[in-house]
């Protein structure tokens, strides 16, 4: 059976006897948020145990209200009988998802939620919530339906199902998703693991063809969402280990088989690069809707992109004395609120009393936030830290709403700026202590490997609304047929969210004598969000790539794949067209004294 409206649909993928996968569809990211950069569309799985043996129906993990006209006429048709009891896995708290379970709640008398501590906590503090309306636009609402009876799991708990199987319900709680529930079914070895493992792409296929198929968009979904909170993920993929499993069904994408084992270590070994860093930034947040949640993402993400490892803090789930060893052990702090009637939340309003006594002032800090018809929350943050002595390492950064998509690159740019600040305070401290000299720029082989040649180019690309620039001395010929480029690109490079597969760039190739005003151009700091390409004449290839007039020549490539390499990615792209603009001249090259820079 097959619901479809407004591009979206749910399908039914049958499981087991008794069981079956509910997968919403969206072909198309229904907002902009970090998470949903790759365009690729989406999918929300959500898995229901039929009733039978005494026991009532159960369904883990339903989607959030975009799915609602799909997904509810379908699992109503199932269910038959809406007198019959339903209990329903709540694995994840938000606003979309709250709105759905209202629905269910008109429908199903005999509702029952089952959710962790934290979890049942933002259920009732979110039910009876609506979001304000416009000064002005205040309008009569019908009446929101009782929040239905909550079975809490407070640690790990069993529940009987139909046909002699058993639910093992796991709270995993994190910053982002501190109401996280996960379920284990074993005689299916089948984890429903939530914001877990996921990725956003959508398929109707009900499993991966094989590891690598899904990487890209995997390990996309553990750099924005879940390097921020190593630490508290590699705690529940440790415990997971434990389980007999078989099957994972995350609640975005596909479901993993053959490879499940092979992505919790990648999940480990993704979290062991942000734990070995030499650097940390302390994040402290309170999100009612989710957009100062998504601000904080869009942060993590730059930051994460310069080696540091970021510690997100949930104020509203965050034990004082946690709060206060992070802060006294982070190297810089951010803090963001959004506001509330005017207001900030309790939670922030108590951890920024922390960080004033606490906090040292000799590490900067940021503050953050989202709005509705006020800021408040904001500058309150900035009046306290100000007052307190307190540096900052960026303006405070106020958002109306949800980022857009030029406002979330803005974010990212942000802050990397900031971590590259961090990281130079670092390397002058080390610098200081080491008497001026750097032990690797001597080193024999560091030295050789600065003979290696490179041509000077300027890479360009231009995705929607987005574009962005870099100047490139590493790039080689990498295949005749098809004809393809490799280009390094360091990961803390603006540019490279723009470089993932299926983008297209263009390679700018520089002429020997005229490369000073390209290099001086594109080398240049920019502010975050600004327009690398402000003043400059361009021509486009057939693309619609920016083409530099005075290079020497140019390629378009498409990405078609990437290989992380240490602090660099290596884009490899498949070149669409190219041209001459001066079929006289030579190519510039990079000559380096040392391979420890460029």
């Amino acid at each position: 059976m097959v619901s479809t409206a407004g591009g979206r649909r749910t399908i039914q993928l049958p499981i087991d006897t008794g069981v079956l996968c509910f997968r919403g569809l969206s072909p198309e990211r229904h907002r902009f948020e970090l998470e949903y950069a790759l365009e690729r569309g989406s999918t929300a799985n959500s898995v229901l145990f039929e009733a039978g043996d005494g026991s009532a129906a159960v369904l883990v993990h339903p989607p959030g209200a975009a799915y609602s006209s799909v997904f509810l006429p379908q699992l109503n048709t199932l269910l038959g009988d809406v007198e019959q009891p339903l209990l329903v896995v709540v694995g994840h708290v938000n606003p979309n998802r709250i709105a759905l379970l209202r629905s269910l709640a008109e429908v199903y008398p005999k509702l029952e939620l089952i959710a962790s501590n934290p979890g049942a906590k933002l259920l009732e503090e979110l039910w009876s919530q609506r979001k304000p309306a416009a000064p002005g636009e205040e309008s009569e609402q019908p009446p929101l339906p009782p929040l239905p009876p909550l079975r809490v799991i407070r640690q790990e708990q069993s529940l009987a199902l139909a046909h002699e199987r058993t639910l093992l319900l796991l709270p995993a709680p994190t910053p982002r998703w501190p109401g996280g529930l996960l379920a284990f079914e074993d005689t299916l070895g089948l984890l429903m693991s939530g914001k877990f493992f996921g990725a956003h792409l959508c398929t109707d296929t009900w499993a991966e063809a094989n590891r690598s198929s899904t990487e890209e968009e995997r390990r996309h979904f553990y750099d924005c969402l879940m390097a921020p909170m190593a630490r508290q993920v590699d705690g529940v993929v440790e415990r997971l280990e434990e389980l007999d499993i078989r099957t994972l069904v995350p609640g975005h994408g596909p479901a993993i088989e053959a490879s499940w084992r092979s992505l919790l270590n990648d999940y480990r070994r993704w979290g062991e690069g942000q734990n070995k860093a030499s650097l940390n930034v302390a994040l402290l947040f309170a999100s009612a809707y989710g957009n100062t949640a998504a601000i904080a993402d869009a942060l993590a993400q730059g930051v994460n992109r310069t080696g540091i490892r970021v510690n997100s803090l949930n104020c509203e789930f965050t034990p004082a004395d946690e709060l206060v060893n992070t802060i006294k052990e982070a190297d810089a702090i951010l803090i963001g609120s959004p506001t509330l009637g005017g207001h900030a939340p309790t939670p922030i309003v108590s951890a920024l009393g922390t960080l004033l006594a606490e906090g040292d002032r000799n590490k900067p800090v940021g503050v953050f936030g989202s709005y509705g018809w006020s800021g408040e929350a904001v500058d309150l943050l900035e009046t306290k830290l100000r007052d307190g002595g307190f540096s900052f390492g960026f303006d405070p950064i106020r958002v109306k709403f949800s980022p857009d998509t030029a406002k979330v690159k803005e974010l990212e740019e942000t802050g990397t700026r900031f971590g590259r600040q961090l990281l130079n305070a670092q390397k002058r401290a080390q610098r200081r202590s080491a008497g001026g000299l750097s032990e690797s720029r001597s080193d024999p082989a560091v030295l050789a490997l600065g003979r290696v040649l490179g041509s000077l180019c300027v890479l360009t690309t231009q995705k929607g609304d987005l574009s962005g620039a870099m100047v490139a001395s590493w790039v080689s010929q990498a295949s005749f047929t098809p004809p393809g480029i490799t280009v390094a690109v360091s990961k803390d490079r603006a540019v490279e969210a723009l470089l993932h597969k299926g983008d297209c760039f263009a390679l700018n190739v520089l002429a020997e004598g005229r490369e000073t005003g390209p290099m001086k151009q594109f080398l240049q700091p920019f502010e975050p969000g600004a327009n690398r390409f402000a003043g400059l004449e361009l021509e486009t290839s057939p693309g619609e790539q920016p083409l530099l007039p005075e290079a020497l020549a140019w390629l378009e490539g498409s990405v078609k794949q990437r290989m992380e390499c240490g602090d660099h990615w290596l884009i490899y792209a498949e070149v669409n067209h190219g041209g001459l603009f001066d079929a006289q001249g030579q190519t510039a090259v990079h000559h380096r004294r040392s391979g420890a820079n460029y």
